[in-house]
């Protein structure tokens, strides 16, 4: 089965499409694939930038205060055998308008992107063909990673000035069918994140932070998810943004998509890194508070720590809404397993959630990558009948009561304020 794809524009940017006569020329036709991939195939969605133009909410324009700047270079890169008609503008526009955007955004303000694209494109000295990969992380050949990094490196060696930069991202004139995956982090990701060896051009630059690769076609989720990982950066031997999909049922045989959906057992549609995008069409939801706090995005003010045993009321506001007084409460159960509790609201680019409601995690940060079904932070379903953990909300009217009886701990929504909820935690 193929699609051809009419993109979807909401409102608010219908009349902020840079480059619309460039896209029209770039109709894709797609195959089904997986979810956190498919997201990347629409080119005009992307491209006509579901970002531009869209205006922080008010309270989030109050608080910005001095932003950490995150300087990028993005590095164009073509094959000898693929044609392609991706306008340089159009790059510049994707990762300086949308993908800042959502940043901006996500980040309350704090962090902002300075990106630079190199003034052509750079051809490889191999056919895409040599490049290719595995759809499936765990199969991936990680030699043609490292292959494709060195030679797109090498090849804006003489150009760049890589000490400016803090990551760098090679965007390739090249689609999914051509390259076989959407978008990849090659290092903290695909080459392991224990050394930066790999990030050095042949006169020895070296290229700090991390390294993402993207087809052009990759959705605003896929920029985002794989920047993330460069963002989030190592610590203590692990990534501190690892995918919160699950990496070996991700890779199990079946029909792509449907196989990548069974992978998202943790975190399901509620965070680009898990989902890269809820819907076809739309723009990737925000990111849980998890991943904010893995970002330091949330000033520790902003989180409310209740100890087990605690009785405690509280009022929470939208995690959307930076403004709001509580944006996320944490309730320490060891040195490394806690829940988190977070309000998610048809705000912002949570707009492009499955629903709405109170979010309930637990998170073991012992736990590095999602592997055998185990993982840093996985959600409570408040509903299980429905599947992906689409129904995983709490809500007044719904399910507006959760027990651990382990833990001794209760948590009651008690009442709806406007887009906030009245919280009582209760020892058991």
């Amino acid at each position: 089965m193929i699609w051809k794809i009419r993109p979807y524009l909401p409102s608010s940017v219908r009349n902020a499409t840079a480059g619309e006569t460039e896209m029209k020329q770039n109709n894709i036709y797609l195959v089904p694939f997986p979810i956190f991939v498919l997201a990347a195939f629409f080119v005009s969605l992307l491209i006509h930038g579901l970002a531009i133009g869209r205006d922080f909410p008010e309270s989030t324009k109050d608080r910005q205060q001095e932003e950490a700047v995150e300087k990028g270079i993005i590095i164009l890169v073509e094959f000898p055998d693929v044609t392609h008609n991706i306008n340089r503008n159009l790059v510049q526009m994707r990762f300086s308008q949308q993908l800042n955007n959502y940043v901006k955004e996500m980040s309350y303000g704090k962090v902002s992107l300075d990106i630079d694209v190199t003034k052509g494109w750079y051809k490889m000295p191999s056919p895409v063909s040599q490049y290719r990969i595995s759809s499936r992380n765990l199969e991936v050949d990680k030699s043609r990673v490292k292959k494709l990094i060195e030679d797109a490196l090498d090849a804006a060696d003489g150009e760049v000035d890589f000490s400016k930069y803090s990551f760098a991202a090679i965007f390739m004139g090249a689609k999914l069918t051509d390259y076989g995956m959407i978008g990849l982090c090659g290092y903290p990701g695909m080459l392991g994140w224990s050394s930066q060896d790999i990030l050095k051009t042949r006169s020895g630059q070296r290229v700090r932070g991390g390294v993402a690769l993207f087809c052009y076609q990759a959705h605003l989720g896929t920029l985002f998810h794989d920047i993330a990982h460069i963002l989030g950066g190592v610590k203590a031997g692990k990534r501190m943004v690892p995918c919160l999909y699950d990496h070996d049922l991700q890779a199990k045989p079946g029909p792509m998509r449907e196989t990548a959906i069974d992978a998202m057992i943790n975190m399901g549609f509620w965070d680009p890194m898990s989902c890269h995008f809820y819907k076809i069409g739309v723009p990737p939801p925000g990111i849980s508070s998890w991943t904010r706090m893995r970002l330091n995005w949330i000033d520790q003010s902003k989180i409310k720590v209740v100890k087990p045993g605690q009785r405690t009321e509280l009022v929470l506001g939208p995690l959307e809404d930076g403004s709001s007084d509580i944006l996320v409460v944490k309730i320490p159960l060891s040195a490394t397993t806690y829940y988190l509790i977070e309000n998610r609201q048809p705000i912002g680019c949570d707009e492009y959630l499955p629903g709405s409601g109170v979010l309930i995690m637990y998170a073991d940060d012992s736990i590095a990558e999602c592997r055998h079904g185990m993982a840093p932070v996985k959600l409570m379903d408040a509903d299980a009948s429905i599947p992906h953990l689409e129904g995983a909300a709490f809500d007044i009217g719904k399910k507006d009561f959760f027990r651990d009886e382990k833990n001794k701990i209760a948590i009651q929504l008690k009442q709806k304020i406007g887009d906030s909820y009245r919280i009582l935690i209760n020892p058991l």
